[in-house]
């Protein structure tokens, strides 16, 4: 019996053991989820996001020159592309010939006023002489003057009145483009001056530069390719400035709120670099609510399907620049949900908006070249 007896008791002695150890495992467990695990939420449903800046073209021209190619890194204001200025020059020049013809007109339209006041200057002269005439005829003694000779005088400062009335006439329509105005503000110059500006704009469209610092990336242009307005050349890729969007269950979202921190791994680096960031906004729907097709669920075959939504994350810059990402990559993020006194959404504006240098200013020297213009051609009136 005792024999019989021994593999039982070792049987029922494993089983307790087992037993046992299941026992302290799940209270182990339990003990770790309430303090630690539960208060993460984590998914490998992410990826690295960031700004992807077209570089377009914005006149009609020729390319005759490319300064950057993809995967090369490249700083803001660094000349990328090179047009062909040829019509560019044209319409500069004559922009340039009409802004000088217009001042001249205007200098001429200043002159035929100072012509016309002459011109009523005389006529008022001629005017005071007659009534000066007549006042004296009038006044004559009896029979001293004839009714004819009075008849004449009297009809002399009409005349004279008349040539006063069209002299005046005269100048204030010769005034009416330029009275009130000098030749710099004069309104025909000012629009000329318009279209000076907007030749240089023109010209200065002929040489794109980076718009902001990053990676060249997407080009499709080609030396001697014939390009419209508003086609994509190419895009640079600001490196420095990703983050990574979270596409976690949307029964994962209840208590996370906006700068609760993240730990990030990223497959390219393995486990061996981690990322830290905090939560910077969620997103205002599923991915499912914004897509070109969005689901019908009014049917009666209706299955519910647990919904994603994106969640923001921004990186540590430090850690960012000494281990760069690319836009695309597959990461794991984990939210530490602990502290949740945060708020679900924030106004405050996110890494994701940036300002770009769309081109090289040069303001100042088409202020100059109107300056010289205007200048060269008003004579000695200013």
């Amino acid at each position: 019996m005792s024999d019989a007896a021994s593999p039982n008791n070792n049987r029922r002695r494993g089983f307790a053991i087992l037993g046992l150890v299941v026992l302290v495992a799940a209270i182990a467990y339990g003990a770790y989820w309430f303090l630690s695990a539960r208060f993460f939420e984590s998914t490998d449903d992410a990826y690295v996001a960031g700004n992807i800046v077209a570089v377009t073209s914005r006149e009609p021209a020729t390319v005759m020159a490319l300064h950057a190619d993809n995967t090369q890194t490249v700083k803001r204001g660094q000349l990328l592309i090179e047009m062909d200025p040829a019509v560019a020059d044209v319409n500069m020049a004559a922009a340039q010939a009409n802004l000088a013809r217009v001042v001249r007109s205007v200098r001429g339209a200043f002159s035929g006023g100072d012509t016309y006041r002459a011109q009523l200057a005389q006529a008022q002269v001629v005017l005071a002489q007659a009534q000066s005439d007549f006042q004296r005829r009038q006044g004559a003694t009896a029979g001293a003057v004839s009714g004819e000779e009075l008849s004449h005088a009297r009809q002399a400062v009409a005349a004279a009145e008349a040539q006063v009335s069209a002299a005046r006439s005269g100048l204030e329509h010769s005034l009416s483009p330029v009275e009130g105005t000098d030749i710099a503000n004069n309104p025909d110059v000012l629009a000329a001056e318009a279209q000076l500006r907007t030749a240089a704009i023109a010209k200065g469209h002929m040489r794109l530069i980076a718009p902001v610092d990053g990676v060249i990336a997407q080009r499709t242009v080609q030396v001697g390719q014939q390009v419209g307005a508003g086609t994509p050349l190419m895009a640079v890729v600001p490196l420095n400035n990703v983050w990574i969007d979270a596409n976690f269950k949307e029964v994962q979202l209840q208590d996370m709120r906006i700068g609760q921190p993240v730990t990030v791994t990223a497959d390219i680096y393995g486990g061996s670099v981690v990322y830290h960031g905090r939560i910077e906004g969620l997103g205002a729907g599923s991915g499912s609510a914004f897509a070109l097709l969005p689901p019908q669920n009014a049917s009666g075959n209706w299955i519910k399907i647990v919904q994603r939504v994106p969640v923001r994350i921004a990186l540590d810059p430090k850690e960012l620049a000494d281990h760069p990402l690319r836009v695309g990559l597959s990461v794991a993020a984990s939210v530490n949900i602990r502290d949740t006194s945060g708020p679900m959404v924030t106004d405050k504006i996110g890494n994701g908006v940036m300002t770009a240098n769309t081109g090289e200013d040069t303001s100042a020297e088409v202020d100059a070249l109107i300056a010289k213009i205007v200048a060269a051609n008003s004579g000695a009136r200013r």
